[in-house]
């Protein structure tokens, strides 16, 4: 059914009539019946797309009206376009457009998201989230929604002052709170300031995708060891670096917490060598079998960034981070952002805001906290009797699967053909990781991802997999 052509003579319609043309001349019909065409051959114009009136799309073109009236006719009479009385010109159902070439590359969707850092979007709370968005819109004074202050909405900086202070520990002020589009949006600003003459350090296993785009800006990376105890921060004394980018809570992909002489011995290296200490606060909202890790930023405000989203609190797709910078980076952060604060839309921002502050965030979190806990207690006991190590259990939306050597290629790519997205643990591992690193096979598991009805079905395929690899 056609919609409604109500007010159709408010719509614009583009059609390239590529010469110079006389008003009433039978050129002009002519070439508005071949633009018409090759609009609706394209696909430009799809079917039931509704046209301008002749007297409307005549005006617009400089063309006689009883000129256009004459090319939809006839366009009518040929099949290309409908038209009733009373009811306007439409592209009919029976004009076949060309196909549109094909891509060369069609992604496929898998049916099993056990990819690592995804939450349970199904759950996104939506009425309270709309909730929030109603309140901060009628609130707002209209200054919220002009480019203002370039470290982000002065509502949204407060509300994450007192959320991270009361939650994560971490010392700071609305001042030195920078609003920002993720914690890789973060990783790219900060590399912008620290330059391209140094390498950054890293651990040795992390997420590829910080590395990948620090090298993409021609910014080096260089790893430092790893062991039970988390990072080897000792290795930076033998480095020239002006900065560590440390998961010091909870390590990706492993999942040890930082040990304490460490988080103490590096933070005295950046005192030390003035230097600066990334910390990326991977998972740090969902704790479950111990008591919570602070972040690494409080023991030196001055010398640590902190960098945290709500990727996985609420969803990756609504682009919101934050960086608590020490006063030295703020203002060389803001400049290398083009001095504007364009990474976060205001109204996501300010709705962010109203839903910290009015608990929403806070119980949206405890809930997906007991959600998660029982998936991966449900995940665990469908591993047991397979020949894997199990890790990064404490904390997160993830957890490390420890293979027998020499698996870890078979086990992707059966998961692959059965539909099922994971990580593999080479992936992780930098590239100049030297032989003293242990090299496991092994593949990382989100449980976060699948809505809950699909978890117990994810879990199956991947048991399968291993099955038919391991067995």
């Amino acid at each position: 059914m056609v919609n409604s052509r109500a007010n159709s003579g408010s719509r614009d319609l583009h059609l390239d009539l590529r010469t110079s043309i006389e008003p009433g001349s039978r050129s002009a019909r002519e070439q508005l019946i071949r633009a018409l065409r090759e609009g609706i051959r394209s696909g430009r114009l799809t079917t039931d797309t509704v046209l301008p009136p002749s007297r409307s799309l005549a005006a617009d073109l400089g063309l006689a009206r009883n000129t256009v009236a004459e090319a939809y006719a006839e366009l009518v009479t040929e099949g290309w376009l409908a038209s009733r009385q009373g009811a306007g010109t439409w592209v009919a159902r029976t004009a076949t457009p060309r196909k549109p070439p094909r891509p060369r590359r069609i992604p496929v969707v898998p049916q099993h998201n056990l990819m690592p850092g995804s939450p349970d979007v199904s759950e996104f709370p939506r009425a309270a989230w709309l909730a929030s968005a109603r309140r901060a819109l009628s609130e707002a004074p209209v200054a919220a929604l002009r480019m203002g202050d370039p470290r982000g909405p002065q509502q949204l900086r407060e509300a994450l002052t007192e959320y991270l202070g009361r939650v994560r520990g971490v010392r700071t002020t609305p001042e030195s709170v920078v609003v920002c589009s993720g914690v890789r949006d973060g990783v790219e600003l900060l590399g912008k300031v620290f330059g391209d003459s140094r390498p950054i350090a890293v651990e040795a296993y992390g997420l590829f995708i910080f590395r990948d785009a620090l090298e993409a800006m021609g910014i080096s990376t260089v790893p430092i060891g790893l062991d039970d105890d988390g990072a080897v921060v000792s290795d930076l004394d033998a480095l020239d670096t002006p900065a560590a980018l440390l998961t010091p809570a909870h390590h990706s992909p492993f999942g040890m917490a930082l040990h304490p002489a460490r988080r103490a011995g590096v933070v005295e290296w950046a005192q030390r060598t003035d230097g600066f200490v990334i910390d990326d606060d991977y998972d740090g909202e969902f704790r479950y079998d111990r008591q919570p890790v602070g972040a690494l930023q409080a023991l030196s405000p001055e010398r640590v960034a902190y960098l945290g989203s709500v990727s996985k609190g609420l969803a990756q797709t609504l682009r919101v981070g934050w960086m608590v910078l020490p006063e030295a980076l703020i203002d060389p952060v803001i400049a290398a952002a083009g001095g504007q604060q364009y990474h976060v839309d205001a109204i996501t921002a300010l709705t962010l805001a109203d839903f910290i502050g009015t608990g929403g965030y806070d119980r949206h979190i405890r809930r997906m906290r007991n959600r998660y806990r029982r998936r991966r207690d449900m995940l665990v006991a469908a591993l047991q009797g397979y020949d894997v190590g199990i890790s990064g259990l404490a904390a997160g939306v993830n957890m490390l699967i420890t293979l027998p050597d020499g698996a870890e290629p078979d086990v992707l790519r059966r998961a692959g053909e059965a539909g099922i997205a994971v990580n593999g643990l080479a992936l992780m591992r930098h590239r100049l990781a030297g032989p003293e690193i242990p090299d496991p096979d092994g593949i990382i598991v989100g449980f976060g991802g699948p809505a809950e009805h699909a978890f117990a079905p994810a879990v199956d395929a991947l048991c399968a997999v291993l099955d038919d690899v391991l067995r």
